[in-house]
């Protein structure tokens, strides 16, 4: 592995064109493929997790299973609701979503309670994911009916609607986070090489590794579904990493330049590059790598997408370092060797002087690094504290599933659905119970599940006035309205007393053809997030069932819903979170190991990064569990962290923070096998990486800080924790606490290694020749 980065940079330096046509080749090819396939996303049984996905897995085998549903709201657009004319709108709607190949059933109209709105339930056809792909259509025909029926309001809600309205969302939320953070970071690359064609590089060749990522991905959805969270991930990791290996790469090359004087030829330098930064690229990305995939332990289709983005993307920037731009890096540099003498002519002329090579390090970062120069010891204990100081607020996490309740009010669907489960509080969640036996206990299941809806509707977390049942697979249409003064549903009958108010009716138990399997439905008039909707699953599983179906002899029950899913997707991830942490430390350690030949570096990584790791989940949760800084950063806090963010975020955590180690470890050992002792190696090692690696962390904050603008308040947390751990990483442990440490221990950190000899550089080699291998 030593050698190949170098054989891989001279093939490349030699044959600069076909490897430049080589590589855009190669990503058409990747993007020609990812479209001719398509991209398989996941099903709904690629998300069953725990008891709620063993419910839904023996509703769907009785076609029992959820189905996509809309409501269209249609109350007065001001003053008292006219029924006659809300009936009208009613059968307009109905018509119209009847005659829609997208539309399975149509249900009678309801009217609330308090009589001001009339509700029209509208089942989709197909599985409950591809609601939101088909619910198009229905959002045409209501506006439709809205236009015409202008003196009423007629709005459409519903898991579809919000689904898309999410999405949209999200599409216009990453269409201004690449409008925050590209422009920086050219700015930032503009400032450290102070040239617009070495500025362009990175992102030329991130924006490549993008492209040629998101058509792999695409082809591996048929090997693994997606989740549709990969591309997101993508982006984000792709821009991040791959402006960050091309840097270190392209900042070696501008070194070797430099010291070379112009002895040496465009080929020679991007060799000796290749012999050091090459190197490093290979094993922090192979360090990403691995790290990530401890990800596919946590067995769930989000995480495994997840961590399919990031291998790949992380693999073609690798690539793309090693292949492309060292041909890049020559055809610049050739250029820039016929226009020196020029240049030098021309300034000679002016009488300036030539231009002398800038300090490694200046006076910003000389004056970070004297802490631990002239005090480690000291540097290294408060620094340390400050990063486990940062760290307690972590002990109080909290995990959440997010569900619809805690989408952005910006998108019209939640808006529509704030009046919906206030008008039907009793459609706010339903906990679905499923049973399976012998057709021959159908009937003692179906009695046991009638007193458990009796039960439940004594209970006073659950809704007395239940659910209008949903239509399922199969079921006729209901009928329409009996009349528009007082519109009707067969299966609510109205209160003889008030015709406004339905009637209170004990739960529908729906049962399969075979009689194997029954559900039964009950409503909660609390949001699924809310410690009352919680209690009530609480209650179910433990009290109700145990007391009713669940004394019958070989009946399976299992409880999925809202609720249900969002509780056993959390238990499943903190069961999983111990054997994902702890193959996750290992493979960081012997990564490590593995890369610099001491088992003290390799303790030192693994400290260093649960530094890291920890300290930023503590200013997550100090942040995004409270409320103290919703109006700073625009969000509504749920109390709580959604559970899919700390997992997530200390694997890339670890990844991206072994970058940082690899790069600043690989100098200090550079220095150390050219013959500096310990202490002077740390020095020589720190102050070249310092502000390349200062440069790259301001990248990534960018990059990363650019998600806090978000809308969605799961993504805002991700880009505020990997921005803090990133900025903290590159300041404080790598400035910090890293030289502390290393100067404290001298040759102590590099056990079992020996001291090496010197390594002698070639001081000129030929242009096409092999540079003496360095690092």
């Amino acid at each position: 592995m030593r050698q190949l980065p170098v054989r891989m940079a001279r093939w490349s330096a030699r044959h600069a064109g076909r490897a430049i046509a080589g590589w855009f080749a190669f990503v058409v090819l990747c993007l020609v493929a990812g479209i001719a396939l398509g991209t398989n996303e996941a099903t709904t049984k690629d998300f069953w997790v725990g008891e709620a996905g063993r419910a839904e897995a023996t509703a769907t085998e009785g076609g029992l299973e959820r189905s996509p549903t809309e409501r269209i709201m249609i109350r007065a657009r001001s003053g008292e609701l006219d029924m006659a004319a809300a009936g009208a709108a009613a059968r307009d709607v109905t018509e119209r979503m009847r005659g829609l190949p997208e539309v399975e059933s149509v249900a009678a109209p309801v009217r609330s309670k308090d009589g001001e709105v009339l509700l029209v339930s509208v089942v989709l056809n197909g599985p409950e994911l591809e609601g939101k792909k088909n619910v198009v259509p229905l959002l045409e025909q209501t506006a439709a009916v809205g236009a015409d029926h202008p003196h009423l309001v007629v709005e459409e809600t519903g898991s579809p609607a919000i689904s898309k309205g999410v999405n949209d969302q999200r599409d216009e939320d990453l269409a201004l986070s690449e409008r925050i953070s590209l422009p920086v970071t050219v700015i930032t690359l503009l400032i450290v090489f102070g040239s617009v064609i070495m500025a362009g590089v990175p992102l030329l060749l991130a924006l490549s590794s993008i492209a040629a990522a998101i058509g792999l991905s695409m082809v591996a959805s048929h090997v693994m579904p997606d989740a549709g969270v990969g591309t997101n991930l993508i982006l984000l990791i792709g821009l991040a990493v791959g402006v960050d290996y091309t840097l270190f790469y392209l900042k070696r090359e501008r070194e070797e330049r430099a010291r070379a004087g112009g002895r040496l030829g465009p080929e020679a330098l991007v060799e000796l590059a290749a012999a050091t930064a090459g190197r490093a690229i290979v094993i922090s990305g192979l360090a990403v790598i691995v790290s990530t995939a401890t990800l596919y332990l946590a067995t769930d289709v989000i995480f495994s997408s997840l961590a399919t983005g990031t291998i790949l993307v992380v693999a073609v920037a690798v690539a793309s370092s090693l292949t492309v731009l060292p041909a890049l890096l020559v055809v610049i540099g050739r250029r820039a060797d016929r226009l020196a003498p020029r240049r030098a002519a021309r300034r000679a002329r002016r009488g300036k002087p030539a231009r002398a090579g800038k300090p490694e390090t200046g006076r910003v970062f000389g004056a970070v690094l004297r802490p631990a120069r002239t005090r480690p010891a000291l540097t290294l204990c408060l620094s340390v504290l400050v990063m486990l100081g940062l760290t307690v607020p972590a002990l109080g996490l909290k995990l959440i599933d997010p569900g619809k309740d805690t989408f952005s009010r910006d998108i019209p669907a939640m808006r529509v659905y704030d009046r919906l489960t206030e008008s039907f509080p009793e459609l706010f969640v339903t906990h679905e119970v499923v049973t399976r036996s012998t057709p021959e206990q159908a009937a003692q299941v179906k009695r046991a599940l009638a007193d458990l809806g009796r039960r439940a509707q004594a209970d006073p977390l659950f809704a007395r006035a239940p659910k209008e049942a949903e239509s399922t697979k199969g079921a006729q249409d209901a009928k329409d309205a009996t009349s528009p003064e007082t519109p009707t549903n067969p299966k609510v009958p109205q209160s003889p007393t008030n015709p406004r108010t339905p009637a209170i009716v004990e739960p529908t138990v729906r049962t399969s053809a075979d009689g194997r399997i029954s559900v039964l439905e009950l409503s909660v008039p609390h949001p699924a997030p809310s410690a009352e909707a919680i209690e009530s699953l609480t209650r179910l599983r433990q009290d109700h069932i145990p007391a009713t179906v669940g004394r019958l002899p070989g009946v399976e029950t299992a409880v999925s819903g809202d609720v249900a899913r969002g509780r056993d997707y959390v238990s499943h991830e903190s069961d999983k979170l111990p054997l994902v942490l702890g193959f996750l430390l290992l493979m960081t350690f012997l990564m490590t190991v593995w890369a610099f030949r001491s088992v003290v570096l390799g303790a030192i990584g693994v400290v260093l990064n649960l530094l890291s790791a920890g300290a930023s989940l503590g200013l997550l949760v100090l942040v995004f569990q409270g409320t103290w800084a919703e109006g700073l950063l625009a969000f509504d806090s749920l109390g709580a962290i959604a559970s899919r963010v700390p997992l997530f975020l200390v694997v890339i955590l670890f990844g991206l923070s072994m970058d940082y180690q690899v790069f600043v470890v690989s100098r200090i050992q550079e220095a150390r096998q050219n013959g500096m002792s310990a202490r002077e190696a740390v020095l020589e090692g720190i102050n070249r990486s310092a502000k390349v690696v200062t440069s790259a962390a301001i990248v990534m904050v960018t990059v990363f800080g650019a998600f806090v603008a978000l809308h969605l308040t799961e993504m805002k947390q991700m880009g505020f924790c990997l921005a803090v751990a990133v900025l903290l990483d590159a300041v404080v442990i790598r400035l910090m606490v890293l030289p502390s440490a290393l100067l404290l221990l001298g040759e102590r950190a590099w056990w079992p290694a020996r001291r090496p000899g010197r390594t002698v550089r070639a001081q000129e080699p030929a242009a096409a020749g092999s540079p003496a291998e360095v690092g």
